[in-house]
């Protein structure tokens, strides 16, 4: 089976590739051509507009809005764009309440360390945080996540794709269970969207939220938050700021008087450049589909789990195509030395304490890539 050409048409937007061989879209998405036409284009309003250019500005933060919504199947006018998760996470958090009945959050071990950060702060506000143990430092057992959640269980910072070994967790069957006892998932969909299919709405979850760093290929700065549409003005964030009010040009003193709308969820001034900069990238996502990509993404992480085995390295990742998401991750000794060397030899993948190095072909990739990087590696190691 060979790689589909309708893919690696698209190959052509990011210019880049041409100097190295990139298989580290998990971490940072390459950055396409017209990311700088993008950023031109803001840099010219800021400079040709002066204080009007705000009227381009504010109305950027709906369109990048409505470009996540296309590929996460989020209703309209359902997602706000913020900076970075671990904000998102804080905004989140500061909307619940924890009482003696109710106080616990429910998450994996195997989370993202930021998100856990917030999370565990909240147990100065009288949070008990539940960390639902890995067996094997790879997959969470659903089973055991389900049984985690109870009546007391206020929300569940999950994440949709573990960064670490790329397995992805049955969220719809733990959103289900969480709805049962009136709970709310947050599902932190950063490993996830851009590289397998995600609906929103399908999946239950009460709020998802991501960025645009890794697949989406958009850089830093450009996070988002989904917020189901029935919840929207249930919530009163107490972290919040003057792009979360009514009106926020009124200028109102001195208690917030929270938008109707997901800008509720907005904290202060947004960064305008990098809705501009993500822009190409979210765009090109949106036009291919998640599910042309994952077809793709399935075959080349198979190809790469081959090598892996050929080399005798140890596997960190799932090999059920059900189970595995966009990135590959393998150990051996010495592995953190070799992905620093790689990377100097324009090779790049990362290296994860724990885990390993962690590759992740991408719809620009080409077959022979994965092969250059594991002979240039073997090569490296004698």
């Amino acid at each position: 089976m060979g790689i589909p050409d309708p893919l690696l048409h698209h190959r052509s937007q990011f210019p880049a590739l041409e100097g190295c061989v990139h298989l580290i879209s998990h971490s940072l998405g390459c950055v396409p051509a017209r990311a700088a036409d993008d950023l031109g284009e803001f840099v010219e309003q800021w400079k040709t507009k002066s204080i009007t250019a705000w009227s381009d500005w504010l109305p950027e933060v709906d369109r990048a809005g409505a470009r996540i919504g296309k590929i996460i199947g989020a209703p309209a006018g359902s997602v706000v764009m913020h900076t970075n998760v671990s904000t998102i996470m804080s905004v989140l958090a500061s909307c619940f309440e924890f009482t003696p009945a109710r106080n616990k959050v429910v998450y994996e071990q195997l989370m993202f360390p930021t998100v856990s950060y917030v999370w565990q702060a909240e147990q100065r506000r009288g949070a008990e945080c539940v960390l639902v143990p890995s067996a094997d430092g790879i997959t969470i057992d659903t089973e055991a996540m389900i049984a985690a959640i109870d009546e007391r269980t206020v929300c569940v910072p999950m994440s949709h794709v573990i960064f670490s070994s790329a397995y992805i967790q049955d969220a719809k069957r733990i959103c289900e269970k969480a709805r049962s006892v009136g709970a709310h998932v947050i599902l932190d969909c950063y490993q996830s969207v851009g590289i397998i299919p995600v609906d929103v709405v399908d999946l239950g979850v009460s709020f998802a939220c991501g960025g645009s760093v890794k697949y989406l290929c958009g850089g830093p700065g450009a996070g988002w938050l989904y917020v189901r549409p029935d919840l929207v003005e249930q919530f009163a964030p107490r972290v919040t700021g003057w792009m979360g009010n009514e009106a926020p040009f009124a200028f109102t003193m001195p208690a917030q008087t929270y938008a109707e709308t997901t800008w509720r969820y907005m904290g202060g001034t947004p960064a305008i450049a990098a809705l501009y900069q993500s822009r190409a990238g979210q765009t090109i996502v949106g036009e291919i589909g998640a599910r042309a990509i994952r077809d793709k993404s399935l075959w080349m992480t198979q190809k790469c789990i081959g090598w892996v085995d050929e080399l005798g390295y140890k596997l960190n990742s799932p090999r059920p195509e059900a189970q595995r998401g966009g990135s590959v991750v393998f150990d051996f000794v010495g592995a953190a030395d070799a992905c620093r060397e790689l990377n100097r030899r324009k090779f790049f993948c990362d290296h994860r304490p724990g885990v390993g190095i962690r590759i992740a072909p991408h719809f620009y990739t080409k077959e022979e890539e994965i092969d250059l990087f594991f002979a240039e590696l073997k090569k490296l190691r004698g």
